[in-house]
């Protein structure tokens, strides 16, 4: 009898934390929740899609951490900030949603930023490109995962300059987020010796940009800096082979570019884009596996922002899981010390909730060069992630220790 007391009492010190970390997870189950665009021009970079990700990654937990089930639900927002807005805090009130992820456009992104902070949950952000995020409007409870608007332009705007052409013109989204793109991207042209030469916005969906792809065409810009993603960037990219813009010398630059995009477009029309991504499929064995599962349930291949659903989705619970809790502040502390070497390179979580790893500029194959389906990117250049991403010092988070 005192032998078997003695056997209990050594093994209370490793049973308890057991204990006390099931005890940690709120209402006995960890729930992520995806908000998305379903239905509207971003459904084909995250989407349904974007919820297959996040299923595959709660799949390689055993669909379970700390002994409690991790139960995935999802909703669309209709790019309508008041919708999303809604629906975040419906979830983080009434349905106990521990984490919203995915998050597609910038206003959205920004409004379920702020909500998080305020019921002290979790924004992961994978489809949206604002840096006001991670600068002025940085939480302690969001992370900017995929790509921001700095590690686009940057990637895209130095070696292009360097090696294609100084003297760009920018057909851009007439949105807070296309004008920030096209800024930033300025700023990285003009120092690196390049000049702008011209401007023109379109608005939100457009879809004729014949009177816009003449001014760049006029204008006799080596390169055509295209600010906007989705079916926008799609139907310039159209416009501009029926143009004949590109078989006459001029380059397209594509900022925010996703892979089904170049699908959509096809190799004869979408040939010689540049653009910057922060995931390819076929970039390695890890890659290549996570994509052929994904394959396998969307019948398509994942863009950068369903890949950033996926490996933040499995930094989370990998989070919670060495946290022992599914705790805001515990959660984030821990997503902030594990390294991330999976599908995205080099990552590290940052004080600012920047997500920073290795980012690719990439050109688009023509048809004779390709495969087959999907097999779309040339890697030109790989812009390591302290490269890539705006340095700390020059953030404006009031997080950021000084």
């Amino acid at each position: 009898m005192f032998r078997a007391l003695r056997i209990l009492a050594a093994s209370l010190p490793l049973l308890i934390p057991t204990a006390i970390a099931a005890q940690e997870v709120s209402n006995e189950v960890v729930k992520i929740g995806i908000l998305t665009d379903m239905t509207g021009p971003f459904a084909d970079f995250a989407g349904q899609g974007s919820v297959a990700a996040a299923e595959l990654a709660i799949e390689d937990f055993g669909g379970s951490v700390l002994d409690k089930p991790v139960e995935l639900i999802s909703a669309s927002h209709d790019l309508k900030p008041d919708i999303a807005s809604a629906k975040a805090r419906e979830w983080f009130d009434v349905d106990n949603v521990d984490m919203i992820n995915d998050i597609t456009g910038s206003s959205i992104a920004l409004a379920v930023s702020k909500l998080a902070h305020e019921r002290d949950k979790i924004a992961i952000v994978n489809s949206a490109a604002v840096t006001a995020l991670t600068n002025e409007q940085c939480t302690p409870n969001t992370v900017h995962y995929a790509y921001d608007i700095y590690a686009i332009a940057s990637t895209t705007t130095r070696s292009i300059v360097r090696n294609v052409g100084k003297n760009w013109f920018f057909l851009t989204q007439d949105t807070i987020g296309g004008k920030a793109l096209e800024d930033t991207m300025t700023t990285f042209l003009l120092e690196n010796g390049g000049e702008k030469v011209g401007t023109a916005r379109h608005p939100l969906n457009a879809q004729d940009y014949s009177s816009f792809l003449l001014q760049a065409q006029n204008s006799k810009a080596d390169v055509i800096a295209l600010a906007n993603s989705g079916t926008e960037f799609i139907n310039a990219v159209k416009g501009a082979s029926e143009f004949g813009l590109v078989q006459a010398g001029q380059k397209l630059a594509g900022t925010t570019v996703f892979i089904t995009d170049i699908h959509a477009l096809g190799l004869d029309a979408a040939q010689g884009t540049l653009a910057a991504t922060a995931f390819y499929w076929d970039m390695d064995d890890a890659t290549r596996a996570f994509a052929k599962r994904f394959y396998e349930r969307m019948n398509k291949m994942p863009t950068m922002a369903q890949a950033g659903v996926y490996s933040s989705t499995k930094l989370y619970l990998e989070a919670v899981k060495a946290a022992g809790t599914d705790q805001a502040d515990a959660v984030m502390a821990k997503m902030r010390e594990i390294p991330v070497n999976d599908i995205f390179k080099n990552g590290h979580l940052r004080e600012n909730g920047s997500f920073a790893h290795d980012m690719y500029l990439v050109q688009v194959k023509a048809p004779s060069e390709s495969s087959g389906p999907w097999d779309y990117y040339k890697v030109l250049e790989t812009v390591p992630a302290d490269e890539a991403y705006q340095p700390l010092e020059k953030s404006s988070c009031p997080l950021i220790k000084k």
